[in-house]
């Protein structure tokens, strides 16, 4: 079972030794539905290279019996995103109490002529692309992989003051949320008696 966190509103946990400095991604898995599918779309439509497979009978971590294939598909950054295919033809399924548009993970592009290319490319292999958004520090592109996976690929705008300033006050927007949150919980609870 996973470890339940402290709210944000409440005193940090006394934890000890301190934390180890974590270096960045080195991947995010997600089940596909077919190995060759997502290849083609990352590999040949992303360019992302395929770097790694690993077959196996058995999880590593748990020893229950589950024939996979792991893929891994590398950025230039070094990191990866990976995928199990566990042979059944099945996708992930969607979240039902989460809207479509939550749950995504957003890959990072150098220019702004790259990102341009980017939806150029997509649409030509025939995919469905929203934007470009501009959310003022970067501007970005939404669509979806053959595995229903929301993808958004992003490039920095990096205005400086803007970022200095959002870090500077990102504590007490959490806690301005938290608050809003809790008086929203308390409302919904006496409309309810």
């Amino acid at each position: 079972m996973a470890a339940v966190l402290q709210s944000a509103a409440a005193p940090p946990l006394p934890l000890s030794p301190a934390p180890v400095p974590v270096k960045g991604l080195h991947h995010f898995a997600w089940r596909c539905r077919d190995a060759e599918e997502t290849r083609r779309f990352y590999e040949d439509v992303l360019g992302l290279p395929l770097v790694h497979i690993i077959r196996a009978e058995t999880v590593p971590s748990t020893g229950e019996f589950c024939p996979y294939v792991h893929l891994f598909f590398r950025f230039t950054d070094g990191s990866h995103i990976a995928f199990f295919d566990l042979g059944d033809d099945t996708a992930s399924e969607p979240s039902p109490n989460t809207p479509a548009w939550v749950n995504h993970i957003a890959f990072e592009v150098a220019s702004e002529a790259e990102l341009l290319a980017a939806k150029a490319r997509l649409e030509a292999a025939g995919v469905e692309v929203l934007g470009v958004t501009d959310h003022h520090f970067v501007h970005s592109i939404y669509f979806f992989d053959p595995n229903g996976i929301r993808l958004e690929l992003t490039r920095r705008l990096d205005p400086p003051e803007y970022m200095a300033q959002k870090e500077a006050s990102a504590h007490a927007e959490l806690e301005a949320w938290i608050a809003e949150k809790a008086a929203r919980r308390r409302a919904r609870a006496a409309a309810s008696t």
